[in-house]
């Protein structure tokens, strides 16, 4: 790919970038001089028009699918086009501040099922895939632990962090009670684990976890029955499990496949794969800090909102690290809890994308969750409360 930091545009190649760029993004086909010269006044003939946009094909911010047919955006032309051509719409993500207001309105519910929400409303907004980080739980401390005793010989291990993120999974008890009263008696001892765990364990870094002595705790619950050390041993396991998880929620994925540069399957079998099966990699991206401190990545900022401390990475393309993303434009923004990065907020679809649209989007969804998260919503049991507007 041509280094676009190295060619100067004049006036005429900066407007004749825009309106093909503005062309492609409605109709999804190329376009030839003589609809730029219908479609814009650009006041002067189809053959200058003609002229300017092979310059730009032969600096590379253009070319041809095929032979003969119109001229397309490249991933450089869509880059100029972003970081120097796109004009701020402060109605826009006053627009779009307030339908997210009045659609993710709730009274109770868990951060994740918050974020799932908010993710659903970015992709209806936006027309493209939402991806969202939960939050970060590198400086995250356990706050509380429960197993609590559920149908079918089985244990729920819940845990929740210190920012209010709630985890669990299921542990198999070895030999399940069969009457009443052995049932009341596996409660009674789970509760002790329970309260055992937590004055040991609350406090400490989910990363602390790892370098918990258990055989210590297994010699102090001798003074308890055998089977809560059994089930200390399993738990341990469960417990590391539950705190190395990374979450990714994802929304909008009908949006995605209504695209025409997705219309076929087997031109997004890699993604598909990617959405559903390496996970860790996409959030590896979309966490990636340091690549948003990096402009020469590919992350560069349109100032489309001034009043917004958010910043944004644009990976258009071949820009994108994973293989598969690499017919498609990604743009995040990190939200935030006190000041503390917390998780990130991600628009994915084709690059040719309505940036302008996209980008607001991204912006109002990040503002949004960090205001949620260091407005002091959250309850003692880790569920949200409502905003206030």
């Amino acid at each position: 790919m041509q280094d676009i930091s190295s060619v100067s545009l004049t006036q005429r190649q900066a407007q004749v970038l825009q309106a093909t760029v503005r062309h492609y993004i409605a109709t999804a086909e190329p376009v030839g001089s003589k609809a730029l010269t219908q479609e814009y006044d650009f006041s002067v003939s189809s053959a200058t028009i003609r002229s300017t946009m092979g310059a730009l094909e032969k600096a590379g911010f253009l070319y041809q699918p095929y032979t003969s047919a119109g001229r397309i955006p490249s991933d450089s032309g869509y880059r100029t086009y972003v970081d120097q051509l796109l004009v701020p719409s402060v109605m826009r993500s006053q627009h779009l501040s307030s339908q997210f207001h009045d659609q993710l309105r709730w009274d109770n519910g868990s951060l994740e099922s918050v974020l799932r929400r908010a993710a659903q409303i970015l992709s209806g907004l936006s027309g493209y895939m939402t991806l969202i980080t939960l939050p970060q739980t590198s400086n995250a401390r356990l706050r509380h632990l429960q197993l609590v005793p559920v149908e079918g010989g089985q244990i729920m291990l819940i845990v929740v962090t210190s920012t209010y993120e709630t985890r669990s999974t299921l542990l198999k008890v070895p030999h399940p009670p069969e009457d009443a009263d052995r049932q009341e008696e596996v409660e009674r001892e789970l509760q002790i684990l329970t309260n055992f765990l937590n004055s040991r364990l609350r406090g400490k870094l989910l990363q602390e976890l790892a370098q918990v002595d258990w055989h210590n705790l297994e010699r102090e619950l001798q003074g308890y029955a055998d089977s809560l050390q059994r089930h200390l041993v399993d738990l341990s396991q469960h417990l590391l499990k539950t705190s190395t998880t990374t979450q990714l929620v994802i929304s909008g994925m009908s949006e995605l496949l209504h695209q025409p540069e997705f219309s076929e399957l087997q031109q997004v079998q890699a993604l598909i794969h990617l959405l559903e099966e390496e996970q860790d990699q996409l959030w590896s991206v979309m966490f990636a800090v340091e690549a948003a401190q990096d402009t020469s990545s590919g992350a560069r900022t349109p100032d489309l909102n001034p009043k917004s401390s958010t910043r944004f990475r644009i990976h258009i393309g071949s820009e994108n690290p994973l293989e598969p993303m690499r017919g498609c434009s990604l743009v995040s923004a990190m939200y935030r809890r006190d000041g503390q990065l917390a998780g990130s907020v991600g628009i994915l679809g084709p690059t040719r994308m309505v940036y302008e649209q996209a980008i607001v989007a991204v912006e109002v969804t990040a503002d949004y969750l960090s205001e949620a998260l260091s407005s002091e919503p959250l309850g003692g049991n880790g569920d949200l409360k409502p905003l206030d507007r």
